[in-house]
């Protein structure tokens, strides 16, 4: 049986995720396939990459730089995390990100974005193409060159980006013909769509403490007037509240059939979406690390399972 990794986005409160992580990769749980939305797709690239403690270095770090995520980079650029920094400097020269060892994991990967036309979930497979490519090198019997390999980092980096670009916010990423925004719009928590991928035994990571209840999106207006081109995702995302509390439904219904186990914050995060405070970014990570040491005697015992 496939086991799969499902991590729900969230902003700063993300960073609670990379603290589980993080504890993952240093007692070597490793998951067949992971699936992340927003936030989670970032750092869940971090675990795929085996890159233990980069997500809060480069996110503390870089949490009062302007060009990270700011109203300022919104004004100047069109988008409220900066582009040029966030997925070029940092990953590049800044923090590097071990494309190499991303790549050649055995792990899969997908993060959930939003079609602006449809509405509809997508579901990027992150290494899909430089698979393809390499295949295609193979099959003519050239070398897979470095041109090859920057064209499919740059698309992994996209579709990272896509994933996690919010409404309102952020420009609109053009993926291979669709128009494409924040994945928690149509599916915040993907754990039936992993399923339905085959990973029927997940660890859902979420960044809301039990018995949380998401309302109506009061920005709803905003969002109908500035994408009035695109009506189906405005109708997704004003429905955005209902399948996120029938989604958290049906993770219980699972957790019951032992079939996901589930991580979440012991206590509410009080951490926001754009949090500069440095210190209180690491001590929701921490929080992040201490929930999952508590437990994870139990999860080892149900990853033998």
């Amino acid at each position: 049986m496939k086991t799969g990794l499902v991590l729900e986005g969230g902003g700063m409160r993300g960073i609670y995720t990379a603290g589980v992580l993080d504890v993952l990769m240093k007692h070597k749980i490793w998951t067949d396939g992971v699936i992340g939305v927003s936030a989670g797709a970032c750092h869940g690239a971090g675990y795929v990459s085996g890159q233990r403690g980069r997500s809060i270095r480069y996110t503390a770090g870089y949490s009062r730089d302007w060009r990270f995520m700011s109203f300022r980079s919104l004004l100047l650029t069109g988008n409220v995390v900066g582009e040029k920094l966030s997925y070029h400097d940092i990953p590049y020269e800044l923090d590097p990100f071990d494309f190499e060892a991303f790549f050649q994991s055995p792990i899969r990967m997908y993060a959930g974005a939003t079609d602006l036309e449809t509405g509809k979930a997508v579901y990027l497979d992150l290494k899909q193409d430089y698979f393809e490519t390499k295949r295609e090198c193979e099959c003519r019997g050239v070398p897979f060159e470095e041109k090859e390999k920057q064209r499919a980092e740059k698309l992994f980096l996209d579709m990272i980006r896509a994933s996690a670009s919010l409404p309102l916010v952020s420009n609109v990423v053009e993926i291979k013909g669709k128009k494409l925004l924040d994945g928690g719009t149509a599916d915040s928590i993907p754990v039936r769509e992993f399923r339905r991928m085959g990973y029927r035994k997940n660890i859902v990571v979420l960044t809301r403490p039990e018995g949380y209840q998401k309302e109506q999106d009061r920005t709803i207006p905003l969002m109908a007037a500035k994408y009035r081109r695109y009506p189906e995702y405005v109708k997704m995302a004003a429905r955005r509240h209902i399948k996120y509390n029938k989604t958290l439904h049906y993770i219980k219904e699972l957790e019951k059939r032992d079939e996901v186990f589930v991580l979440r914050p012991s206590v509410a995060l009080n951490v926001s979406r754009m949090e500069k405070d440095e210190a209180m970014i690491r001590s929701q990570y921490q929080l992040g690390i201490e929930d999952t040491e508590k437990r994870l005697e139990k999860l080892k015992q149900w990853m033998e399972k």
